[in-house]
């Protein structure tokens, strides 16, 4: 799964690549942060690195399918 985070006043997004099963623990820990128990967004990719995003710098998080990401001039 593919998260895209916007970080306010910040010129591009972050892109966290998890595993599909760690996405409903993302989303749990999402829901905890903007309920106000956490100040920290705390996600871990692919790699085992973790991420973390103050959550009062968060603009937005999209959530979705990892994606073959196309490079070139491809013909379908």
């Amino acid at each position: 799964m593919d998260i895209r985070i916007g970080i306010t006043h910040g010129g591009r997004e972050l892109s966290v690549e998890i595993d599909d099963e760690a996405a409903e623990d993302a989303a749990a820990s999402l829901e905890g942060a903007l309920s106000g128990d956490e100040t920290v967004l705390w996600l871990t990719d692919r790699s085992g690195r973790r991420v973390g995003v103050p959550i009062d710098k968060l603009a937005y998080l999209e959530l979705g399918p990892a994606g073959d990401r196309r490079i070139g001039f491809a013909a379908d």
